[in-house]
């Protein structure tokens, strides 16, 4: 299997060039040169494993043993899954009236991003150590993405890892898994703006090409091709859990910012599962808004709400979603990017909206006021506590099932839990619910901290550039 970027400057990369690759030198972001496909006897014979097991058959579709030998690779993924708390790593939760949440928030940070990082972290790993090369990883974060990788990367011989996050836009708990991690190869700014603003001067340093190549840097954002590789194992896993018989199709219901989930489960689609997908989004609606209408236009503000990690306005994964809809007409992707690049903003031709619905059949928006209703109605009808992301999936399914229609014939749909719910004491509590005590938040909160400041006015790209250089030194 080879990469390529979406605006076709890049081509046959490996797995391990695609690994270290955030944005393409061409500024376009990677996918396989071609999409591999899943028979529907191989789905049947999925049907019975494990989501460990599954991870195992899905990714050497995507990396060969020529990169990974098999027993290797599965080594990787067992001490990658090693470190979750539920021995299903993924399960779904049935509940009433058709409620079934695939809960993705057991591993190490208590967010879905756990899933596919602890995966990269083992990759980098093992390719790092081959060739006895030092990498640094520069990540911006809206909430969870940051403290995921620095538990995949912290303490790593090879890695250093650059996190800028936007200061009081996080809850308390995700900044504290950030800020209390105190290993030399993890370094912390607190920045003062939004996830969108902070994602500025990450672009720029990996668009110098020769500052990148000097400094070896990549990105385990949802850029980074190897996560949206990953995930595409719960798309698939909840199928199987949902329509073992592979004699239909389910809907999956997705809590989205940067769009990287929702790739996934695109893929998982193109590679022949029988998936549709639903964009549940917060008032930062520009996802919902490039699905129904084709306008793929940055709002003036980014508005803060609370469900801080969705709080996004530039959907970078659009791109990809677009290109897997055009058959990677790299030329068409290029011209639409550099149109929004110049302008802040472009109209998806008809023919890629029309594409993309039918896939993604359905958007939902919610607000602030939704979410704390959605959280109190679930905690009241099923006693379960669901975050302020996972509410915006839930509220779509409640939505669905108060309009009253008939539902005969509708496929099995399930809700993704992006994250727990003990990451969010303060939407809980705006909820007007009660917090459950966990020891272990408890624990995190009483740590110490250790992180520098980006503040306004201040050039944050210098600063970057700065702190770089200074690991490089090391």
């Amino acid at each position: 299997m080879k990469y390529c970027s979406t605006r076709g400057g890049v081509t046959g990369l490996t797995f391990e060039d695609a690994l270290y690759t955030g944005y393409a030198e061409d500024g376009g972001i990677l996918l396989p040169e071609k999409i591999p496909t899943i028979t529907k006897d191989t789905l049947k014979c999925w049907s019975k494993l494990s989501y460990v097991e599954l991870v195992k058959e899905i990714i050497p579709y995507f990396v060969g043993e020529d990169e990974i030998p098999k027993d290797e690779l599965n080594g990787l993924l067992d001490k990658a899954f090693g470190r979750f708390t539920h021995p299903d790593v993924a399960p779904i939760s049935r509940l009433n009236d058709g409620l079934n949440i695939i809960e993705l928030f057991h591993g190490v940070t208590w967010a879905f991003k756990d899933l596919a990082l602890s995966c990269v972290g083992q990759f980098l790993e093992y390719f790092l150590n081959k060739r006895q090369k030092h990498l640094t990883i520069i990540v911006g974060t809206s909430g969870d993405t940051g403290s995921a990788a620095i538990e995949a990367i912290r303490g790593l011989k090879w890695v250093d890892i650059v996190v800028l996050l936007p200061k009081g836009r996080c809850s308390r708990v995700q900044e504290h898994q950030m800020t209390s991690v105190i290993e030399d190869n993890v370094h912390v700014f607190r920045v003062d703006g939004s996830s969108d603003d902070l994602d500025i001067p990450i672009k720029n340093v990996f668009m110098d090409i020769p500052f990148k190549r000097k400094h070896n840097l990549t990105s385990i954002n949802s850029i980074n091709w190897a996560r949206v590789m990953v995930q595409t194992a719960h798309y698939i896993y909840s199928y199987l859990q949902m329509c073992p018989n592979c004699d239909g199709e389910v809907e999956i219901v997705i809590p989205t910012g940067a769009c990287g989930n929702v790739t996934s489960g695109c893929l998982a689609r193109q590679m022949g599962v029988p998936l549709r997908l639903v964009c549940a989004v917060t008032t930062n609606d520009i996802v919902a808004r490039t699905v129904n209408d084709g306008d793929y236009s940055m709002a003036d503000t980014v508005n803060q709400t609370l469900a801080t990690a969705m709080d996004i306005q530039i959907p970078y994964n659009m791109e990809r979603i677009w290109s897997l809809m055009t058959g990677g007409d790299a030329p068409r992707i290029k011209a639409l990017m550099d149109e929004f690049e110049k302008t802040g903003k472009v109209q998806v031709p008809n023919d890629i909206r029309e594409k993309t619905k039918e896939i993604i059949v359905d958007t939902f928006v919610a607000t602030d006021d939704v979410v704390r209703t959605t959280m109190r109605r679930t905690f009241e009808k099923d006693q379960y506590h669901v975050c302020p992301h996972t509410a915006i999936g839930v509220a779509y399914h409640f939505r669905e099932l108060d309009s009253k229609q008939n539902t005969d014939g509708r496929p099995p749909r399930v809700i993704i839990a992006t994250a727990s719910v003990k990451k969010f004491q303060e939407a809980v509590l705006s909820a007007g619910l009660t917090p459950v005590e966990h020891p272990e938040v408890t624990s995190l909160l009483e740590k110490e901290t250790k992180s520098q400041e980006m503040r306004k006015g201040e050039n944050w790209e210098e600063m970057l550039r700065k702190a770089i250089e200074m690991i490089s030194m090391k």
